[in-house]
């Protein structure tokens, strides 16, 4: 069976319902939110703790990857997400599901060639992509004279 493009265009169509845009948007800002919140809380804690607002940034960070970390593994990430949508891709927790996601899925394969190899299939671009970004900026910003130390 050959399809044309415009065959082919009419069975997506048929096969594909459209997207409640609205519904989905509201979804994943309140889910988002809710992530967010729940970071808030996690900062209000370590800062209860006695920790200065720096060292409480940066725990809460390590908390916040280490609960999605947790989710992930726990296959309860997977199934927040058919409900959050892109609420779930908030930086922190998202990040970290998409590490442990592809390790999980390879596992099979090792730890050397499956689960080492495959974590930043995912992740690895946005790294390489940021890692690089960070470096021409501030290439450029030393050129230019603002890199200096005052």
């Amino acid at each position: 069976m050959k399809l044309d493009k415009q065959r082919y265009q009419q069975l997506l169509a048929q096969k594909s319902p459209p997207s409640p845009l609205w519904k989905d948007c509201l979804k994943a800002f309140l889910f988002g939110g809710a992530i967010c919140t729940v970071g808030e809380g996690v900062s209000n804690f370590w800062q209860a703790r006695g920790l200065e607002t720096a060292d409480a940034a940066a725990a809460t960070s390590i908390t916040m990857v280490f609960l999605g970390a947790l989710l992930t593994c726990l296959h309860l990430y997977e199934k927040l997400a058919k409900h959050a949508g892109a609420g779930t891709i908030v930086p922190i927790t998202g990040f970290a599901n998409s590490i442990v996601s592809p390790a999980m899925e390879f596992k099979s394969e090792g730890l050397v060639l499956g689960m080492a190899a495959k974590m930043f299939v995912i992740a690895g671009p946005v790294l390489v992509y940021g890692i690089a970004a960070s470096v021409v900026y501030g290439l450029v910003l030393f050129l230019l004279g603002g890199g200096g130390a005052a």
